[in-house]
């Protein structure tokens, strides 16, 4: 393996010189720097990322945890982390599952992004506590070294609702999401301040789990109970898919006419779906890209405020207007 002794001897001059140069150091004359990463890439010179981590405390890694690899969720969003991070020369490492925890306080990374209920606010808390940056996804916590980067999710919910009140529905159906999930509580909430504002409207309530399985469950349920018309908002786009896919297939009832259906995150899969799925829209690519951001410059030093990403709603054919009955 070439070392940066092997390239000082062939540069002929000193290992501190082809230290700066490797590093960009601006010490050097830049006519010097440049013969240097030359003779460097001419030998095939691989930089020690443990001994630079040992030297500068940084590794040029971010870490981005997440539930699960599983649907189609995350695919923007994680683009949209890489891309920003690109851009400052950091690379992403994506992880799941308990174990990768401990890459945090082992500082494998500079920073961490957290979309994962599988981490409480009072571990999150620890690591703050030990000089660790932070942005959390999913939760609101309190701390010098952590940032939020949240979606509006009141907002959402409170348009998703207000539009099926608006084209006549009375029976309305919501199936809510895990009972971990930040974003599911947040919609929740604003789901029953709705209802709240609207006496001659009723809504029922149907576990979930942000997965086409609830949805399809969920639809199941909705069918056996029908007798008139009735919406679902459905607190992610995923259960919409499995809902749907219960209806179409499963009964002689119609998307868009018997069952009016809205759902949120404006997936893929779903902008395919006939009819047009109405649903909640905002852009993932932004909300990882502006994540990445905030990072880079809390561990720039650079002074930081949470921010929110807007959203807005799509509609679609699956939700109609109903005539008011008598």
């Amino acid at each position: 393996m070439v070392s940066i002794k092997d390239i000082a001897k062939k540069a002929g001059v000193s290992i501190s010189t082809v230290s700066y140069a490797l590093n960009g150091s601006d010490r050097i004359m830049k006519e010097t720097a440049e013969r240097i990463t030359a003779i460097a890439a001419e030998m095939g010179y691989v930089p020690n990322g443990a001994a630079r981590r040992l030297k500068k405390r940084e590794s040029m890694l971010i870490g981005m945890y997440i539930t699960d690899y599983s649907g189609h969720f995350y695919g923007d969003l994680l683009q949209g982390v890489r891309d920003e991070l690109s851009r400052k020369g950091y690379d992403l490492i994506v992880c799941s599952g308990r174990r990768s925890h401990r890459l945090i306080p082992e500082r494998t990374f500079d920073g961490a992004i957290i979309l994962d209920a599988a981490f409480s606010d009072e571990e999150l808390i620890v690591y703050a506590d030990r000089g660790h940056k932070l942005v959390v996804l999913d939760r609101e916590l309190n701390h010098a070294n952590v940032n939020q980067v949240l979606l509006d999710n009141k907002a959402g919910a409170t348009l998703a609702m207000e539009y099926l009140l608006s084209q006549g529905h009375d029976r309305i159906y919501v199936v809510s999401g895990p009972e971990g999930s930040y974003d599911a509580r947040q919609r929740m909430r604003a789901v029953r301040q709705v209802m709240e504002r609207a006496p001659r409207a009723s809504f029922t309530e149907i576990p979930g789990s942000f997965d086409n399985e609830s949805g399809y469950e969920a639809g199941a349920l909705i069918a056996a109970e029908y007798d008139r018309p009735a919406a679902v908002f459905c607190l992610n786009d995923g259960m919409a898919i499995g809902l749907f896919d219960y209806i179409q297939t499963r009964t002689s009832l119609v998307v868009g006419e018997h069952i009016h259906l809205i759902g949120y995150d404006n997936i893929e899969p779903a902008r395919y779906m006939r009819p047009r799925l109405a649903t909640i829209d905002y852009s993932m690519r932004k909300w990882g890209a502006l994540a990445a951001e905030q990072l880079l410059k809390m561990i720039g030093g650079e002074p930081v405020e949470s921010e929110r990403v807007y959203v807005k709603l799509i509609e679609g054919d699956s939700v109609k207007r109903v005539l008011a009955e008598g």
